[in-house]
């Protein structure tokens, strides 16, 4: 009679599985818990701990690691192999049943406490998961609930699992526990660095010297930047959607489309009111944030957002921090756009979007992210996501005039918008929206000229920001001659007087921050 071993801490599927081995001619070698739920069921099931003769012990750390369990999985088909475990009394295992205990989940949560961490650090589990599948030869593994149908099917029809399943589930099984242990070493190397830098020492000193990017295929793509370019969208965690969430309706994603998205859902998020970001090439095109927190003014920030440059609005993608109201969708009148991303979208905003069956709506998943990583030839780059200034940082006005209450306001407005723009960034704003946009630039006094230019008559009585500094004063003269009447800029340049000389001598507004936010 063939034996399975289950042992499982989502119980997901696992009655009507375990029912269906039984009725195959299965006998079910299961662990505390499982043998529980399995009898509350009615099915037959021998416990771990009667079939080895030693109880769980350590409230349940110990329960599987015997030879008994690891014998009878691990013996090969050979003769001499299975004459082992039979003197011993142990029968052979031929299917292993297991997941493991949700850590990624516990340290998902910000609250949760470091002992309740490590003991969500699985080993029995992980031994057991391994032995199948280096014993794939004769063991099948199964380590994932979407996978039970999978292998029943085939027990039902064939009276076993197939060799390629059983290869094509240790492979899973690998790359599972592979995963997990990189979860649990990104954990504590984050938990190292932290308590090294409160004691004093350098973090450098306490994080890993290794770094493991894991991801799970969401889907693969119709192509690349360019239709000759092959692509796949991969997730952090497995079954994860376009930008960690959903997809409510449109065609396909592209590749353009999800770097889009997610370049507009970020500078979207730097934004405390409503607030509506539109990005055309990689670029934001128009930004726009409220001056209130009534939900009602997110259909205005999207018009100002658009006016900004509607010609590259046109087939641009939409982000929004406020669901996606009916409203909103009045507004966008005929203007086309390939996607909108957003919180939510409101049952009139959904009805009447329908109508447009290509466009997609995407709810982005809500898992802040960290850090950003890039391909480089050989390796990749990997730093910190730019949240903004850091806390403790504070503006100086360094010009004659100090800017007024509403030019501060702006300054402030335009500073969040030009992090978000390619370098060299420039931003020129008004009344909490941005008017010219120019970025992506080998010089700045070229990206002023673009700001300025896009902004035509609106210009006049603008402020700009500027992700860097000026290293001559031709940016601040460019600015001065459109109109602006307040700048903000890092400072730091060695010419940083110069072009204070110049905001003074035409009545311009001048504030440095200290921070630089290249974006490049």
């Amino acid at each position: 009679m063939p034996q399975a071993l289950l042992s499982v801490y989502d119980k997901t599927g696992l009655s009507e599985f375990a029912s269906g081995l039984v009725q195959q001619g299965w006998s079910i070698l299961a662990s505390g818990g499982t043998s529980r739920t399995l009898r509350d069921f009615g099915i037959a099931v021998e416990e771990i701990a009667d079939y080895t003769g030693a109880p769980e012990i350590l409230g349940g750390r110990v329960k599987t690691l015997h030879p008994a369990v690891h014998g009878g999985i691990l013996a090969r088909a050979s003769g001499s192999d299975l004459a082992d475990i039979a003197r011993l009394g142990y029968k052979a295992i031929d299917l292993v049943v297991v997941d493991l205990y949700p850590f990624e989940k516990t340290v998902a949560d910000p609250a949760c406490a470091y002992a309740d961490a490590v003991e969500q650090i699985d080993i029995g589990g992980l031994a057991l998961i391994r032995a199948a599948a280096k014993n794939h030869g004769r063991v099948a593994v199964v380590c994932d609930v979407a996978d039970y149908g999978r292998v029943l099917g085939e027990i039902e029809a064939a009276g076993g699992v197939s060799e390629a399943t059983r290869m094509a589930l240790a492979a899973k099984a690998f790359a599972r526990t592979a995963a997990y242990d990189a979860a649990i070493g990104a954990w504590l190397s984050t938990k190292s660095a932290n308590a090294a830098a409160t004691s004093g020492a350098a973090p450098e000193a306490a994080a890993s010297d290794t770094f493991e990017l894991r991801g799970w295929k969401s889907q693969d793509l119709r192509y690349g930047e360019n239709p000759h370019q092959a692509a796949s969208l991969y997730s952090f965690e497995p079954g994860a959607g376009p930008l960690g969430g959903r997809v409510l309706q449109g065609k396909e994603l592209s590749y353009n489309n999800i770097l889009d998205l997610d370049a507009a859902w970020h500078a979207v998020g730097r934004f405390a009111r409503p607030a509506i970001v539109v990005v055309k090439h990689l670029s934001p095109c128009g930004i726009a944030e409220s001056g209130t927190d009534d939900p009602a003014s997110l259909a205005d920030a999207l018009e100002r957002a658009i006016a900004c440059d509607p010609i590259s609005a046109y087939g641009g993608v939409i982000a929004s921090n406020r669901p996606f109201t009916a409203e909103c969708v009045e507004r966008l009148g005929k203007l086309f756009a390939e996607c909108i991303a957003a919180p939510g979208f409101d049952s009139g905003a959904l009805e009447l979007l329908a109508k447009k069956k290509n466009l997609r709506l995407v709810v982005p998943g809500a898992a802040a992210q960290r850090h950003e990583v890039r391909t480089v030839l050989g390796g990749f780059l990997r730093q910190d996501i730019d949240a903004g200034d850091p806390p403790a940082v504070e503006w100086r006005a360094v010009s004659k005039r100090a800017p007024t209450e509403d030019e501060l306001a702006d300054l402030a407005f335009a500073w969040k918008a030009c992090m978000s723009v390619k370098s060299n960034a420039i931003v020129f704003a008004s009344g909490g929206a941005t008017v010219g946009i120019g970025g992506g630039q080998p010089n700045r006094v070229d990206s002023v000229r673009i700001a300025a230019r896009h902004a035509g008559a609106k210009a006049p009585g603008a402020v700009m920001a500027s992700d860097a500094f000026f290293p001559f004063p031709d940016s601040v003269e460019e600015a001065a001659a459109a109109g602006i009447t307040a700048i903000v800029h890092p400072g730091g340049s060695i010419r940083d007087e110069e072009s204070i000389q110049a905001a003074d001598a035409a009545g311009i507004a001048m504030v440095v921050t200290g921070v630089r936010h290249f974006r490049h």
